[in-house]
């Protein structure tokens, strides 16, 4: 390796870094409140379904902003489109440490979904620009697994915090991590070598729908929005809001054992990232096949604890949460389909398809646990039984149904594409899974 590109390695590992952390705050604040739901429900005195609101809000607007982003970072770079998403999540947390009030706590979580939404799909584009293709998909998985630390740091940390330090220092707290932050952006990252910022060309509306429908179009973005849509909602809502409720009211456990649980499926997250990226670079027309096989797994671990007499044992707990886990990474999978099917200027576009996927499946599911919790619980009250949580989490079976129709629909399709005479599908065929 001759010097130059020594130091461009160097140099493209430090600006991930710094991206990576960014990435690791946003997923923090948007698991913050996952330990913080119960505090939360007393704080505001809200039912259920309103708690559920915070996070059904939360996921809406970054489910929705996921194109739009796509597209900014494609207009004005991925540094000055992150400086502004961290910015934008420290302004709002400390808003949240302040709320006092439900209406004013929902505009603080509206805005952590917008802050939250301009971090995952920037730091891809950076990965994308600073590292050979050959190193891409790895870095990719590394991006999704270690950014869940945030996650760790939101579970065990927080609830100690808040039970230490109350509910506004706890959050100012947090806050005051992403001023740290924002400077190290404005210092150390550069969107290219050759520039601190890049800006591309302004896109008409004409434009726009043009690259937004010849991705869709694309049976290897749809696979990937699929794959994407089945993967991650079950870890999502358990680490967001559902798992720490359930844990300790639907299943009984003590509410240390159940922060220890989501720890556990954060650190099985990051354990099966790596495994899942060294698998797919050397199997790549298998990469439906191991998602299916992921879902697979998650559906009957789940089924075994909804069907378990009584409260689950701890162990059988800990299996769920592990299995459930592999989906994080394994939703990374839908990326790596969206990169292979699409030219380099529409990456962007694709990415945010896809990425808007999985959040619109654990928004819908958040929100039907909220409301099937209401339903099955006597009056007002929030002392929700272990029965209301077994009718509330059966939901997930609806978007497995739809998820696993949807991959196999579309996983047809693209091999198809891909083994038709056409030489570029035949010169794609074995990076296609």
């Amino acid at each position: 390796m001759s010097q130059s590109a020594d130091v461009r390695e160097r140099g493209a590992y430090g600006i991930w870094i710094v991206g990576l952390l960014v990435y690791m705050l946003a997923v923090f604040h948007r698991s913050s409140l996952a330990v913080a739901g119960l505090t939360a429900t007393e704080r505001f005195d809200i039912s259920a379904a309103q708690l559920a609101t915070f996070t059904m809000l939360q996921l809406l607007v970054y489910a929705g902003m996921q194109i739009p982003v796509g597209l900014m970072v494609d207009r004005f770079g991925p540094r000055r489109v992150l400086i502004t998403g961290a910015i934008t999540l420290t302004l709002a947390q400390a808003g949240f440490a302040f709320a006092d009030s439900y209406p004013l706590a929902l505009l603080a979580r509206l805005f952590v979904g917008v802050g939250d939404a301009m971090t995952f799909i920037c730091v891809l584009r950076l990965v994308n620009t600073w590292f050979a293709p050959r190193r891409i998909p790895l870095m990719t998985q590394l991006t999704g697994v270690v950014g869940q630390l945030g996650a760790i740091i939101a579970a065990v940390p927080m609830t100690i915090a808040l039970r230490e330090l109350g509910w506004t220092r706890s959050y100012l707290v947090a806050a005051s991590l992403g001023i740290v932050l924002s400077v190290a952006l404005v210092v150390f990252v550069r969107d290219a070598p050759a520039a601190r910022s890049r800006s591309g060309p302004p896109l008409s509306r004409t434009q726009i729908s043009q690259s937004l429908g010849a991705s869709w179009a694309q049976p290897g973005t749809r696979l990937g929005f699929w794959i994407h849509f089945s993967t991650q909602f079950s870890a999502t809502t358990l680490g967001l809001l559902w798992g720490y409720p359930f844990f300790v009211r639907g299943e009984g456990t003590s509410e240390h054992t159940a922060g220890l649980l989501l720890t556990l499926m954060v650190v099985a997250v990051m354990t099966a990232g790596p495994v899942l990226g060294w698998a797919i670079m050397h199997h790549p027309w298998h990469r439906s096949t191991l998602v299916l096989c992921v879902v697979g797994a998650i559906v009957v671990m789940w089924t075994v604890v909804l069907g378990w007499r009584g409260d689950a044992p701890i162990w059988l707990l800990a299996l769920l949460v592990v299995v459930v886990g592999v989906g994080g990474p394994a939703s990374v999978i839908g990326f790596d389909l969206g990169r292979t099917s699409n030219p380099s200027e529409r990456m962007a576009s694709a990415t945010g398809i896809i990425n808007q996927a999985g959040f619109v499946a654990s928004l819908l599911l958040v929100v039907a646990i909220g409301v099937v919790l209401d339903w099955r619980t006597p009056g007002s009250s929030t002392a929700y039984t272990p029965s209301a949580f077994k009718w509330a989490m059966s939901c997930q079976y609806v978007l497995w149904a739809v998820g696993i129709t949807q991959i196999w629909r579309y996983r047809v399709k693209a091999r198809a594409l891909l083994l038709a005479d056409d030489p570029q599908a035949r010169e794609h065929m074995t990076r296609m899974g």
